[in-house]
């Protein structure tokens, strides 16, 4: 173990002293480092550096069986329950695996490291960014092999475990271009002739607006601000009223969904949260800048979205109501959301 690595150990092993219950993802914070450089500090003691093979690896995860995945961002958790199936890598731009219960779109391009972790009775596997940003994550459950999770990390293994780690700092996103320089009109009327929501990023691409530039430059009654405690009214009416939602939570490595009905919803300090058997979500609503009601045409009828930003204008969540393509919007979501305008 290289002295950097030793002294942040050290700082680390006092930091949970001082706070037991202390998450990694915290203590990077507190210590200003990246929640890998803190994980490689225990490499040899619960930590396994693994091959970079992510395809392979997760390819292979389906043997483990039942898992919980869980992506997030600094202001929203996602976790979700079952076994990964449909893995589709064929795409060089984002690689999906598509489950009534692990639904997940993929960007390879952002992955750099992967670890197994074994903490007491729980083991995992842990992927990160270039930053050493946590991009997903893999938890055993009861229902998981054991066995699998252990063949897995032997065969992909690294043979270096004193491998030194450099993490980079993510270039900073372009400054949003002012609204003068748009061309708002035909902004405007290329949103109102969509086809498919996928279209919907590469039209701000190609306008070169940000995505709440883009909700502000709206063509009239396509996007509607809304007051952010309302997103609180999204989960509770969806529980109260059996409405099957859709919820996206990801970051640049990941977009996690799920797919189906939100039943126990709670406050726990600043966070509001979703704690079913099989689906947890947890939101922080003092982090939430911004959300909007966006509609967009599509060839199946207009898709109603709940969006959540946070201050840098980064997605934290959205919610659909439950759709597959050549299927129009349920009645039940729309009624929601015309509540929420109210």
């Amino acid at each position: 173990m290289s002295t950097l690595v030793n002294e942040l150990k050290e700082k680390w092993d006092a930091l949970k002293a001082e706070n037991p219950h202390l998450r990694i993802r915290n203590a990077a914070v507190e210590l200003g480092v990246s929640e890998a450089a803190l994980l490689v500090t225990n490499v040899g003691d619960g930590v396994t550096i693994l091959k970079p093979e992510f395809q392979n690896i997760l390819t292979e995860v389906e043997q483990l069986g039942k898992v919980m995945a869980l992506t997030r961002n600094d202001e929203c958790v996602h976790e979700r329950k079952g076994t990964y199936l449909n893995g589709d890598f064929s795409s060089p731009h984002a690689q999906l695996f598509v489950g009534e219960d692990i639904d997940l779109r993929i960007f390879l391009n952002s992955w750099k490291s992967a670890f197994a972790v074994v903490e007491g009775d729980k083991k995992s596997l842990q992927f990160f960014g270039k930053d050493g940003l946590a991009l997903h994550k893999i938890y055993l459950t009861k229902d998981s092999s054991t066995e699998a999770f252990d063949a897995l990390v032997e065969k992909y293994k690294a043979e270096n475990q004193d491998e030194v780690f450099t993490f980079e700092p993510v270039a900073p996103k372009p400054e949003e271009k002012p609204d003068a320089e748009i061309d708002a009109e035909g902004f405007k009327k290329a949103w109102t002739e969509l086809k498919d929501t996928h279209e919907f990023f590469m039209m701000t691409r190609k306008f070169g607006v940000t995505r709440t530039q883009a909700l502000r430059l709206a063509p009239e009654g396509h996007a509607v601000k809304i007051d952010n405690a309302k997103v609180v009214n999204v989960l509770e009416d969806a529980s109260e009223k059996n409405i099957p939602i859709m919820v996206f939570v990801g970051n640049r490595g990941l977009i996690q969904i799920h797919t189906g009905n939100v039943k126990k919803t709670l406050w726990h300090q600043q966070w509001f949260n979703v704690m079913d058997p099989d689906f947890n979500l947890h939101l922080d609503m003092t982090k939430i800048d911004q959300a909007w009601i966006v509609k967009k045409p599509t060839e199946d009828g207009e898709v109603t979205a709940i969006e959540v930003f946070n201050k840098e204008g980064d997605f934290i969540v959205q919610f659909f109501g439950k759709r597959k393509p050549g299927i129009p919007e349920l009645q039940e979501w729309k009624d929601l959301v015309a509540g929420l305008e109210k």
